[in-house]
């Protein structure tokens, strides 16, 4: 894998009960998977099952969830009929073996450490299709902002796509002030 050069990259978000991949649930899973341009090959999204009564508990143990009672009253009521977690597995390794092959995906997005930990203890065939190298956008803001003192302002939605959309926009962002300042990206 070392020496495997990346063509594709693979975006995910994920929206959680918490924090902790030992004792929290995924919620809901958006994937995209792009070029190095950021043009998009396919998208997928996919809210998973869980019994209304284990979210809610979990949420409510979780004071982060207080601040988006939106999200939160619509995740307990989607996840009853969302798809079992074994099945959004299987599709995100199919996903990657349509457009990734034998070459391992790399995992794009934001603070994405914390989402490779879910799908480590989540999602272990998954976890076993992903290149041990990923792409954190959160990584570029911290040297964008200490080095540079560039901000990059982006909406609070806590949605998966949504949340992908924005850590593209985030990364096109940095690449084009680097554009501009006289470093050129292709």
């Amino acid at each position: 894998m070392k020496n495997t050069i990346p063509t594709k990259l693979f975006w995910v978000d994920l929206e959680m009960t918490g924090l902790d991949a030992s004792q929290d649930v995924i919620l809901e899973v958006a994937a995209e998977v792009t070029d190095f341009s950021f043009n998009t090959l396919e998208t997928y999204e996919a809210i998973v099952q869980h019994p209304a009564e284990l979210v809610l508990d979990r949420m409510q143990k979780n004071t982060w969830w207080q601040n988006y009672p939106a999200n939160r009253d619509e995740f307990v009521r989607k996840t009853v009929d969302g798809k079992p977690s074994h099945v959004i597995e299987s599709e995100l390794v199919a996903l990657i073996e349509k457009h990734f092959g034998d070459e391992p995906a790399v995992l794009a997005g934001n603070s994405i450490h914390s989402d490779r930990a879910f799908i480590r203890q989540w999602w272990r065939a998954l976890d076993l299709k992903l290149h041990y190298r990923m792409l954190d956008v959160s990584a570029w803001k911290v040297f964008m902002q200490g080095a540079y003192g560039v901000e990059y302002e982006k909406k609070d939605v806590h949605r998966a796509f949504d949340d992908i959309q924005a850590s593209i926009a985030e990364l096109n962002y940095y690449l084009e002030w680097f554009k501009t300042n006289g470093v050129v990206h292709e």
